[in-house]
């Protein structure tokens, strides 16, 4: 191994941004590639990311739980089959336990700025303090479900009443017995209309675009199951696999074959139909809860409780648009105002929105904010991880690197990738390394060709409002591509496509590489 100067001039190696499963996976990654000098900074009090703010009632994945977690480390705690929400948040401490990462925590810190200082090789973290935290290498693991989204609608701020988003629910307010408006009938709502319409007096659902729910495959784990699943040798795996397959068919058909095979879409849209009616007796409600739109063009959706719930007295869905926000309710297009007492927004997070991914200036060489280049350039970046301008800066959750399914699934795949490129670093004894143009250019302009023929983009998908096109109108929070192909190109991706190289006045500090393989 090539020897690179060394002295103590910076904080640390690396610094990962989040604590969410993002972190903690790239986290898991250094110390598993021999890298222990890093910090994981985040703003909240406690680590989860998403799991920690989203403590709304009901919530819980919407996916398998044996997908929804890293394919190392089996949950110690699972009880049923779609592990709910404080299930998930004690995977996480799990996690960060069992690979000893609660040194490297800095909770309840804000970083306000991240800056490349090219003479030196380095990044500059500016805190909300003021204080400043510098290191060779930088991880973005903010996440993609980050700051909450609420809704342009007049007269927001005039609410006199309880107004609160999901993802900052207030447990210490009574419910019970308030007439409530839920405005947003996206995967959040299905979970959370069934548990609040139990306690309220009134519960209005303001609706603008309906969403396919198909039914829940949910059951509770026997203690048998979960001690097999964790210690008979191959059988996680062989299950894992199983899903892995059937998720990866299901988007490939959705997605891919759209065009050539649209008599599966509309077959399958057919059978949720004959679901909707076994739920929903009233043919006009119905209607109403039916997409127009083909399957798969809004995140799916799996709920054995959330259609049923619109038959209860209590309950009302209210199509008309919503024209503004009075201080006692809220009023529709008919010319009605609906009183209530509490305003639930629903309304999902700023989804590669701009300013919001990450949601500080993050400057790279020549003082670019990836932000504002993002703007004009669109968003793009290799693997989903790099983008060429920002070097030593890998992003977990970056543009056209989530092949649709699991989280934790896509956050082991870059994680592994940024680490395999630091290790590369220093292994040559360099400071910097930067993704190349060309194999960036290649792998955007594949993401593009493959985004344009997408379902989203066909007229199968006109209406539905899915936050899986950005601002501009491309499909940059998904990787078009199987579960498989997001595994090898993040592993196996030649690491020459990277250019390393040290600057005269850049220095390091002293590195341990033990036997960890990436």
């Amino acid at each position: 191994m090539n020897q690179a100067p060394d002295t103590a001039l910076l904080d640390h190696q690396v610094v990962i941004v989040g604590a969410g499963f993002g972190g903690i996976g790239a986290a898991i990654e250094l110390k598993r590639a021999g890298i222990h000098d890093f910090v994981i900074i985040d703003k909240a009090t406690d680590i989860g990311g998403t799991w920690h703010a989203n403590t709304y009632p009901g919530v819980a994945v919407d996916i398998p739980s044996i997908y929804y977690s890293f394919s190392y480390e089996p949950p110690k705690t699972w009880s049923r089959f779609f592990a709910p929400g404080q299930e998930v948040k004690a995977y996480a401490a799990q996690l960060v336990d069992n690979y000893a990462l609660r040194p490297h925590l800095r909770l309840n810190t804000t970083l306000s700025a991240m800056e490349w200082n090219e003479a030196a090789s380095t990044w500059t973290a500016t805190l909300s303090t003021g204080e400043t935290v510098t290191s060779r290498f930088v991880i973005g693991a903010v996440g993609g479900l980050e700051q909450p989204k609420l809704p342009d609608i007049d007269g927001v701020d005039t609410f006199e009443g309880k107004a609160v988003h999901t993802a900052r629910w207030d447990h210490d307010y009574d419910y019970r017995g308030k007439r409530i408006a839920v405005i947003g009938t996206g995967a959040t709502a299905l979970q959370l209309i069934p548990e609040i319409a139990q306690i309220a007096g009134q519960v209005d659902v303001f609706q603008r675009t309906p969403i396919w729910v198909a039914p829940k495959p949910d059951f509770a784990m026997a203690a048998a199951s979960r001690t097999a699943l964790r210690f008979v040798p191959g059988l996680r795996r062989s299950v894992r696999a199983g899903v892995v397959l059937g998720i990866d068919v299901g988007l490939t058909v959705a997605n891919s074959m759209h065009d050539k095979l649209p008599f599966v879409l509309d077959a399958a849209g057919a059978a949720l139909k004959l679901w909707y009616k076994s739920q929903v007796p009233d043919p006009i409600l119905r209607e109403k809860l039916t997409p127009t739109y083909a399957l798969g063009c809004k995140r799916p959706s799996v709920s054995n409780r959330y259609l049923a719930t619109f038959n209860r007295s209590n309950v009302e869905l209210i199509t008309d648009p919503i024209t503004r926000i009075t201080a006692t309710g809220v009023v529709t297009a008919d010319g009605r105002e609906h009183p209530t007492d509490v305003i639930v927004y629903a309304t999902g997070f700023k989804v590669m929105e701009r300013g919001s991914t990450p949601p500080f200036p993050l400057l790279g060489r020549n003082g670019v904010d990836l932000n504002e280049w993002w703007d004009r350039n669109r968003y793009q970046a290799y693997q989903g991880v790099s983008v060429p301008g920002f070097p030593n800066s890998f992003l977990i959750t970056g543009p056209y690197g989530f092949a649709a399914g699991s989280y934790i699934a896509m956050i082991e795949c870059t994680s592994r990738h940024a680490a395999r490129v630091i290790v590369e670093t220093l292994r040559r004894g360099e400071t910097t390394a930067e993704i190349k143009q060309k194999p960036h250019d290649d792998y955007y302009a594949l993401c593009r060709k493959r985004g344009d023929g997408s379902l989203w983009h066909s007229g199968s998908c006109a209406g539905s409002n899915t936050y899986y096109l950005n601002y501009q109108g491309d499909p940059a929070p998904i990787r078009l591509s199987t579960h498989a192909e997001m595994w090898w190109g993040n592993k196996h991706f030649p690491l020459d496509n990277y250019q390393y190289s040290t600057t005269a006045s850049s220095t390091t500090v002293p590195r341990t590489l033990a036997s960890g393989k990436v």
